[in-house]
């Protein structure tokens, strides 16, 4: 098992332990789930993983088959890492987890990674509101691009490029996206300021944002005592 410890118990959640269980394991998940990434775009979105250790644990996930490894052709050259079919399996769990986890008193004081703002829309997904923001929307973060698809009752995110011509789009860096999301900013100011551009008609450009603040709504603050 590459020197990974074990339970030693039959019990289904100490096996699955065994295989996610070690340090950063199921970040690197995390950071698959919307699509596959080199070597070095995981390492630089998992804040505080030594490459030694990172490079273990994909070792680890793969050899568990929960992570494979991929060789473009030539000329690219270049080796992604990617979920399998039991490694994407484990996005319920993680989005259950990040929900869950979110609900903690207080939050280290590290900033939200792209993966983790996406991941976090798609968790506060309400399927109630998929009628209205029912589309196809695409987002250009910095270099990367992403596109979302909303359909009657489900939210699909992955990296890549819309299959089809989106309904909005919208262009932005990493660091506007979080003060958006974390409500310092408004979507107005920020395309107001040119830090943000929005595409599509006017309908659509207001379904994308409502749909990306959503799981950001700032927290109930407790009644006041009498």
């Amino acid at each position: 098992m590459s020197g990974m410890r074990s339970y030693g118990d039959p019990c289904g959640v100490a096996r699955g332990l065994d295989v996610i269980g070690e340090r950063w394991a199921l970040l690197v998940v995390r950071d698959l789930l919307l699509g596959p990434k080199r070597f070095n775009d995981l390492h630089a979105g998992l804040s505080g993983v030594s490459p030694n250790v990172l490079t273990q644990r994909l070792r680890d996930l793969t050899e568990h088959g929960v992570v494979q490894r991929r060789d473009l052709p030539p000329p690219t050259r270049v080796r992604l890492y990617e979920l399998t079919d039991r490694g994407r399996a484990l996005e319920p769990l993680v989005l259950h987890l990040g929900r869950w986890g979110s609900q903690t008193a207080t939050a280290p004081d590290g900033l939200l990674g792209i993966d983790s703002i996406l991941l976090s829309i798609k968790a506060g997904f309400d399927p109630t509101r998929a009628a209205y923001l029912h589309g196809i929307y695409e987002l250009h973060i910095d270099a990367d691009t992403y596109f979302i698809e909303v359909t009657d009752d489900s939210l699909h995110i992955s990296r890549d490029s819309a299959p089809t011509p989106p309904h909005a789009t919208l262009t932005t860096d990493l660091d506007t996206l979080r003060a958006i999301c974390d409500h310092q900013i408004t979507p107005a100011a920020a395309v107001d300021s040119g830090s943000l551009h929005l595409g599509g008609d006017e309908h659509a450009k207001q379904r994308l944002t409502d749909l990306l603040l959503a799981s950001f709504m700032p927290a109930p603050q407790p009644a006041d005592m009498p």
